[in-house]
């Protein structure tokens, strides 16, 4: 309660300074670096809103050096960042031209590793580019459909174990309304968790569904580090003939025994699930993304009462997702799921293709991970990953931090509360050679800033050991060991989850 009051007064305080700010620069005796509508536009509609400008030019711009760094390597373990500096309290940047060397990046989704320049996924990509080049050029419909991109959607089925797949050459696409649009439209019943990502909201939106939001149970957003728990989301959706529309953009590759994602951690069913969604660029070190589904989906009608609906009611108590009710329209999961969307989705009929060498990309470090190179090095990878997240989370409940999300999730939240603390905890971190994210309001509640470490497979015991030994030193200088209880490890084994005990301070 302390630290939530402090916060807010934090807040406070920052908003009182950056009206004294806009004051000053009204009566220009401070410059105004910020773009301004000009005099004789007075009377036309605002180009701005007030409070959405008003908090980039007096608090984001305070801390805007945490943000858009440019590196100049290989997203892997470690990044080569570009050293910049800002004589104008973070309107503009200049290069000094120094290189920042060896950075450990805890900030990138490399979640299996394969964000590397070398090894069998580059040579293959390589093969690939000197055949095919580097673009397409073209839509699949038209001349852009290579044999490549057909044994992708192959393999991506048949990793997911579903009837069929397609592939878009961009995630955000993948999700947002170019899909959910030829999904669901006008007298369908969408339900989405208050903290699912900004394409499912914005695809949701413009759908024109009607849209029921239920607050966040701790279970499925990014920002937290969270897991859906499916079993129950999707027996509710066969209780009330619902349809399931699963995001697995962080999940697929990274959690599972075998990587397949959130079905695969719970063992279950794919055929349960009506649309898999997920996307290469974080597991896979790739980009673009999948729908898969089986073929034989017609819909079930389900009438909407009204502005509620019994759906609605149940699913807030029970489980978080993002389901389709329909009211007997054949928008919603029509039959031939696949090669409907392939007519109808606006990011397969209108977009070009995706990148041939990014295609074997995905397709060399996926048949890694199923073990069809003849190796067991997606397996170790796999194996990696579950156990230095376990270890990760362990050592920063022991140091007293406060971390959300599931033990096995590899996005690890860790809570900084306060705004000012966003800054310093992220500046501090890259003199210490460590690459973190950190992340505040709007993208979280305004009392819950955190930074967001993302492990990696590739991360090794000696790079995390020195992670946490300087995160630890930055919590105890910025304050921010917040817990009350501690856990105290009994064994010395690095990676042993089962035996401890909590202490109180």
């Amino acid at each position: 309660m302390l630290v939530a009051v402090l916060t807010y007064v934090g807040y406070g305080v920052l908003t009182l300074f950056g009206y004294l700010r806009d004051f000053l620069r009204h009566w220009r005796i401070e410059k105004c670096h910020h773009a301004t509508e000009r005099e004789e536009q007075k009377d036309f509609v605002s180009l701005y809103q007030d409070f959405e400008n008003f908090y980039t030019r007096n608090l984001y711009m305070r801390i805007r050096d945490n943000w858009n760094r440019p590196i100049c390597s290989v997203p892997g373990a470690k990044v080569d960042i570009m050293e910049r500096q800002s004589h104008d309290y973070n309107w503009s940047f200049k290069y000094t031209g120094n290189i920042i060397k060896g950075v450990i990046n805890m900030g990138s989704y490399n979640y299996l590793g394969f964000a590397r320049n070398d090894g069998s996924c580059q040579e293959a990509a390589a093969r690939v580019l000197e055949k095919y080049g580097v673009g397409v050029c073209s839509t699949r419909q038209e001349i852009g459909n290579l044999d490549k991109h057909e044994e992708l959607e192959k393999l991506v089925a048949d990793f997911l174990g579903v009837e069929a797949a397609m592939t878009y050459g961009m995630g955000f696409a993948t999700i947002f309304s170019m899909n959910i649009r030829a999904l669901v439209g006008k007298g369908c019943l969408i339900l989405s968790d208050e903290l699912n990502h900004a394409s499912l909201v914005l695809g949701a939106r413009l759908s024109g569904a009607t849209i029921r939001i239920f607050k966040h149970n701790s279970e499925c957003a990014i920002m937290e580090g969270s897991i859906v728990r499916l079993p129950e989301v999707i027996a509710l959706k066969k209780k009330y003939k619902a349809y399931l529309y699963l995001d697995e953009a962080h999940s697929i590759g990274a959690l599972g025994p075998s990587g397949r994602g959130v079905v695969d951690y719970f063992g279950l069913d794919p055929k349960d699930v009506d649309v898999m969604m997920g996307t290469f660029t974080k597991s896979f070190g790739a980009s673009g993304g999948y729908i898969g589904g089986k073929k034989s989906s017609a819909p079930v009608p389900v009438p909407l009462k009204g502005g509620d609906h019994e759906l609605w009611k149940k699913s807030t108590d029970v489980a978080s997702g993002f389901r389709i009710a329909s009211n007997n329209l054949p928008l919603c999961i029509p039959q031939e799921l696949i090669d409907y969307l392939r007519t109808h989705s606006h990011s397969a009929v209108y977009a070009t293709s995706l990148s041939p060498p990014v295609v074997e990309q995905i397709i060399t470090s996926m048949k890694c991970i199923m073990g069809h190179d003849g190796t067991s090095i997606g397996k170790e990878c796999v194996q990696q990953l579950a156990e230095n997240t376990r270890y990760f989370r362990r050592r920063l409940k022991e140091m007293g931090f406060i971390i959300y999300g599931n033990e096995d999730s590899p996005v690890v939240p860790l809570m900084l509360y306060m705004p000012a603390k966003i800054g310093a905890f992220g500046r501090e971190m890259l003199k210490r050679n460590i690459g973190v994210v950190v992340v505040g309001f709007p993208a979280t509640p305004i009392i819950e800033s955190r930074a967001r470490f993302c492990l990696s497979a590739a991360h090794t015991k000696e790079m995390l050991d020195t992670a946490l030994k300087e995160i630890s030193e930055v919590g105890d200088l910025l304050q921010l060991k917040y817990s009350r209880h501690r856990l105290v490890p009994l064994l010395d084994r690095p990676f042993d989850e089962t035996t401890y005990e909590e202490t109180e301070d």
